[in-house]
């Protein structure tokens, strides 16, 4: 973990506690070795730096290659393990990398549903996610945010301080049996994903209100 990773962690995990009442539910259920592929439903900007502040590790992101066009960003994103992907180029690129960095001993986030739902609903999982799986056979974390969305929607720009909760799910583990049916098994992994994400259940008292 560099030191540019490590304050960038501790100062937004002190924004996010004093703005949104930041809470992680079932925190003894962050695996703390090996390498791991982390699903988690995507309803924000907010959900990778949200993510982020949740394990005690430091974990790896993803983000277009354009963004790399600024200097700033250039210096900055090496060192909070964000890597750049050219989605311009074939589909399985951004998979690629990520196969890549599971294979180094990596934990990497990965949203299934592939872009934030517009209405804070969770979205069908697509074969992104499955397919990653099934090529390294790397556990799987889900997870889901809740409070993202009433924070800050997609299509706003305007902040609301809602509370954000961060529940995590148990360990999924796949097999080669899994992935007998070829591609068709990848959709059917990713759906297997969202199912988990889908049965994550925010406490009563971090519900979060509408905007």
């Amino acid at each position: 973990m560099t030191l540019t990773y490590r304050f960038s962690v501790l100062a937004t995990k002190l924004l996010a506690k004093i703005c949104f009442r930041f809470k992680v539910i079932n925190p003894e259920r962050l695996p703390v070795t090996g390498p791991l592929l982390i699903a988690s439903n995507h309803v924000s900007f907010f959900d990778p730096p949200i993510i982020g502040i949740t394990f005690p590790q430091d974990i790896c992101f993803l983000a277009r290659k354009t963004l790399y066009s600024n200097p700033v960003a250039r210096w900055m994103f090496p060192r909070l393990n964000v890597v750049p992907v050219d989605q311009e180029k074939a589909e399985v690129g951004p998979l690629k990398t990520v196969i890549r960095l599971l294979k180094d001993n990596k934990r990497v986030l990965v949203f299934p549903e592939g872009a934030r739902s517009e209405d804070g609903a969770l979205q069908k999982g697509e074969a992104g996610a499955g397919f990653i799986v099934g090529k390294t056979l790397c556990p799987v974390l889900p997870l889901r945010i809740f409070g993202g969305y009433e924070a800050l929607p997609i299509g706003s720009s305007k902040v609301k301080f809602r509370p954000i909760t961060v529940v995590v799910g148990e360990l999924m583990v796949f097999t080669a049996e899994d992935f007998a049916n070829g591609k068709d098994s990848y959709l059917a992994a990713s759906q297997r994903i969202m199912e988990a994400i889908s049965k994550l259940e925010c406490p009563p008292d971090r519900v979060p209100q509408p905007r």
